[in-house]
């Protein structure tokens, strides 16, 4: 769960997917970065007929991705899209289609975003998994530990630091009588801490772990409509990568103290479409990012009278 870190006996759903005689899909888009994922044999009841997962969880850029699945079903369907590669002959009459995976392949291939996505994954195993997961849990372990101390902070999901192995490193969190969207504001500007808030892609699970009643959730709606993101419900969420530390961890820790006794430093406001709070007076600077883009530019337009320009 990209929300609370649980890991779902997917193995034990297999199971009784395969004995109604139906295919299981796993998404394993939060699970292939933290844990070895293996999809089984075809002969084992509990294997994974098909898994999904995405390369900019996996420390690869944007834009690439994956499905495995089973090449008997994938051979009989129709592709998603169609477009040049997924057939091997078109007449006016008829077209027949590529065999798996180039009929499910439409037009110009991510190329780059191919390779960044294999380049990730021999990476992760080079590391190994194991390693991973054995870190990650330190991580957790820890933090939650930290997290006992602030009386202010409420965990949501599992917080017990002994079950840390048995979990991934995703920490949903509240501060008392702090909005998710302020506190994620104030770890970023005060202590150069990202993390995500909101309601992570998951708005029905998260309106139910706060206990929203029907009418509260249509007063959500309603003022979202209204461009007033300015009481959104959702959670803090912390997560561990491999890069992380023990003494990161402490960092954010020690922010999250003064959080929540208020001893922060700046003064923020709040914009009423986004919900986002920034401190007072700030404007974002976007021209310094380009400004190295413009030097650059200025090299490539120089040139000497009389030559050609490409």
């Amino acid at each position: 769960s990209n929300v609370t870190g649980h890991i779902t006996a997917a193995r034990r759903l297999a199971e009784k997917a395969h004995a109604a005689g139906a295919h299981i899909l796993v998404d394993c888009a939060q699970l292939v970065p933290h844990r070895a994922v293996d999809v089984g044999d075809l002969d084992d009841p509990g294997h994974f007929d098909y898994i999904a997962f995405s390369g900019h969880k996996m420390y690869a850029p944007y834009g690439a991705g994956a499905l495995v699945g089973r090449l008997d079903t994938l051979a009989r369907g129709e592709p998603d899209q169609r477009g040049g590669g997924t057939v091997m002959f078109v007449s006016a009459e008829a077209a027949e289609l590529s065999p798996p995976p180039d009929r499910e392949e439409a037009g110009s291939p991510n190329v780059i975003g191919v390779v960044a996505l294999a380049a990730a994954a021999r990476q992760l195993q080079a590391i190994g998994m194991a390693a991973v997961a054995a870190h990650e849990a330190e991580l957790t372990a820890h933090a939650l530990e930290g997290l006992r101390r602030l009386e202010g902070v409420e965990v949501l999901g599992d917080a017990d630091p002994a079950r840390a192995a048995q979990r991934l490193g995703v920490i949903p969190f509240t501060v008392r009588d702090r909005s998710h969207i302020q506190v994620a504001a104030i770890l970023s500007y005060e202590h150069g801490i990202g993390l995500r808030n909101g309601l992570f892609c998951a708005q029905p699970f998260i309106m139910h772990m706060l206990g929203l009643t029907p009418q509260a959730i249509e007063g959500v709606r309603r003022r979202i409509l209204a461009r007033d993101r300015r009481e959104l419900p959702g959670l803090a969420r912390a997560s561990f990568g491999l890069y992380n530390t023990l003494d990161e961890v402490d960092t954010w820790l020690a922010a999250l103290d003064q959080i929540q006794r208020g001893t922060f430093k700046g003064k923020y406001q709040q914009d009423t479409a986004s919900g986002d709070f920034v401190p007072e007076g700030w404007q974002p600077d976007f021209d310094r990012f380009f400004d190295g883009l413009a030097d650059t530019e200025a090299g490539v337009n120089a040139h000497t009278p009389g030559e050609e320009r490409a």
